[in-house]
């Protein structure tokens, strides 16, 4: 078996040069002239040979080999091959010259069988030819067999060896088949290193490269299999002998190859079996050419998986899309070997139907909808629902479900139908107005921000933005998460409603109307107390309470001008006004309500009017004490100071 080993390694090294061993000598267990591995029952050969028949052959061998010359000579490739081989079957020597004849079986003894080959000619084969392993006879009286005189005697029997006749029956049919290319039949004996060992009447090697068109690792399996082969290198002196099975595979391959392209072309309809299944598509075989069948070309409805549609193993019907010679690609196709239902799509899909489809894919952007087998249409995110809030599609829908859709738009150019699920909802802004008319508190929860304002979800599809402007009535946050949270529930005033443009204003400052409290609280030419916030050339902004603001015009702060005085606001800026102004910005004063308007959120103001209307009422208190009728505002005057000291 070392010698195998060596053998196995040398073509390992060399994979294109067939692997040549010499195999060891054993008889075969069935031969004959036209079948060497399944002779005749009545000239079966025995399972095993013994040793000593092989060990009695050897010498008569060896006497007739060349002699051989000793001088060094460094080896060939090939020598070194045969040298290898040589050394798994020494035993094996070229069988002996000598005449092949036909005996019959008449009798069976202890020393062997008892063959009569004519003209009153009877020969003895000794026993240990003729016994299998546990020492039974093999063949039966009346059986031909094939023997060749060994020119000895044995108790008065001439002797013959049915071995040599057999092999040398074998070799001649090995050289015929090896001559005329011819394939040869045999039995797969055991498994060595590198390959098999296939009975074909003498020990042959089938190395494991030459054993299938693709590699072979497990070949327990293969042992005790009959085989057909083809010879690729034999030699009978050396008694080696190796086979191909590949060979006989691929011209097997290309007879079908050529048959198969002798019928295919462009849109022909073909029939092969499911070879590989991958994640892009599936390969047919068509009888020893493969095409692709795409992903794309198995249906016209979705297919994610093609082991969900076909398996391998199992035989199909496909389209031959494209055929290129050259690159030998074939193209299969098998959904168009069915009506393409996108043809009458328009026929039967219009705007505004609405339909039952069921979910089959899902995406950032939306949902595909299957509508019937091989027809799908595509629901937007922005279909799915009335709300403006962003939301991912797998959140509102799931794989399978069954949906009710209205048909939005048919494309049958860029087969596309575009499909809505909120169309088939009630659109809640169309009953906005009746459910939240102007002034109604309604209660939200912030789904986002922008710099300009929060977003508050009323109800589902409905927001309504609450303006930074109206968010608090005291100081006008410059963001509005510098009062508000994301997520926070609050309650609003619906301030209004733009149906066209789906618009709704809210204001969180209008739930508490700190300005229509206090006009409630104060009536017009009550004298009250405010702070001077700002000082303008037009007058003055007076902060009457926290968030109400109020104005006193210039012409209420002074003595009244000319009437030309009064029509022209006076000249400067803020600075000079503020100067030359009796009040003073930061300080309290008394100021006369002379006008409200809570709608418009304005307060007029009269700081004359309240100096006035404190004349009058010292006047009122004056008057009493006093009998004289004729007092003056300076007799009022020089009395309080009078009064003071």
């Amino acid at each position: 078996m070392s010698a195998m080993d060596n053998n196995t390694s040398e073509h390992l090294l060399h994979p294109e040069t067939p692997t040549v061993v010499e195999t060891a000598a054993h008889p075969p267990a069935e031969a004959s002239p036209t079948n060497i591995s399944e002779p005749p029952a009545e000239t079966s050969a025995i399972a095993e040979a013994p040793a000593e028949a092989a060990a009695a052959a050897a010498p008569e061998a060896r006497a007739k080999e060349p002699k051989r010359s000793h001088a060094p000579k460094e080896p060939s490739e090939s020598e070194s091959m045969d040298a290898l081989l040589e050394q798994y079957a020494a035993e094996h020597e070229a069988p002996a010259e000598g005449d092949v004849l036909e005996g019959r079986i008449v009798a069976v003894t202890d020393l062997g069988v008892v063959v009569d080959l004519g003209s009153k000619f009877e020969a003895l084969i000794p026993a240990q030819e003729l016994t299998d392993i546990k020492g039974g006879m093999i063949f039966e009286l009346g059986a031909s067999v094939p023997v060749m005189p060994l020119h000895e005697e044995k108790e008065g029997y001439k002797l013959v060896s049915f071995l040599r006749a057999f092999r040398k029956r074998a070799w001649e049919a090995i050289e015929k088949a090896h001559r005329n290319h011819e394939s040869i039949t045999g039995k797969i004996t055991e498994r060595i290193r590198g390959g098999l060992v296939v009975d074909v009447g003498v020990p042959a090697f089938l190395p494991a490269s030459q054993v299938d068109l693709r590699p072979v690792r497990e070949f327990d399996g293969w042992v005790g299999q009959d085989i057909t082969c083809r010879i690729l290198k034999m030699n009978r002196k050396r008694g080696n002998v190796v086979l191909s099975r590949r060979v006989l595979l691929e011209e097997e391959l290309k007879a079908q190859r050529d048959a198969a392209l002798a019928t295919i072309e462009e849109g022909a309809i073909v029939r092969g079996k499911v070879k590989n299944i991958t994640d892009y598509g599936v390969f047919v075989d068509l009888g020893g050419v493969d095409g692709l069948l795409h992903l794309t070309d198995i249906s016209w409805g979705r297919v994610t998986n093609p082991a969900e549609v076909v398996k391998v193993g199992d035989e199909i019907e496909a389209k031959v899309l494209k055929f290129d010679r050259e690159k030998m690609r074939i193209s299969l196709g098998r959904k168009q070997l069915v009506p393409d239902p996108w043809a009458n799509v328009p026929d039967r899909f219009k705007a505004g139907q609405r339909l039952i489809g069921k979910v089959v894919g899902i995406t950032d952007y939306g949902a595909f909808v299957e509508l019937e087998p091989g027809v799908e249409g595509l629901v937007h995110v922005s279909e799915m629902t009335w709300s403006k809030r962003a939301k991912h599609p797998s959140k509102i829908v799931a794989l399978g479900d069954e949906l009710e859709v209205e048909v939005l738009k048919v494309d049958p150019e860029q087969r596309r139908i575009s499909l809505g699920m909120k169309q088939t909802l009630p659109d809640p802004w169309l009953t906005l107005r009746d459910k939240y008319p102007l002034g109604t508190i309604v209660t939200g929860r912030i789904r986002s921000m922008t710099d300009f304002g929060a977003f508050v979800e009323v109800e589902e599809g409905v927001e309504g933005l609450v303006h930074i402007s109206d968010i608090r009535w005291t100081e006008k946050p410059k963001h509005p998460s510098e009062a508000l949270r994301k997520g926070e529930t609050v309650e609003a005033k619906v301030l209004k409603i733009d149906m066209e443009n789906r618009r709704l204003s809210l204001g969180i400052k209008q739930v508490h109307d700190i300005w229509a409290d206090w006009a409630a609280a104060h009536k017009i030419g009550e004298v009250v107390k405010g702070k001077v916030l700002r000082v303008t050339n037009f007058g003055a902004f007076v902060e009457l309470a926290p968030g109400i603001e109020g104005l006193c015009h210039i012409s209420e702060i002074e003595e009244r001008r000319s009437k030309n005085d009064r029509q022209q606001p006076r000249k400067g800026n803020d600075k000079d006004a503020a100067a030359s102004s009796p009040l003073v910005v930061g300080h309290e004063y008394d100021f006369k309500v002379v006008k409200k308007d809570p709608e418009q959120r304005r307060i007029g103001l009269s700081y004359r009017g309240a100096l006035q209307q404190e004349e009058r009422k010292a006047l009122q208190e004056y008057r009493p004490s006093k009998s004289s009728r004729t007092a003056t505002i300076g007799d009022i005057l020089l009395s309080k100071r009078e009064a003071s000291n």
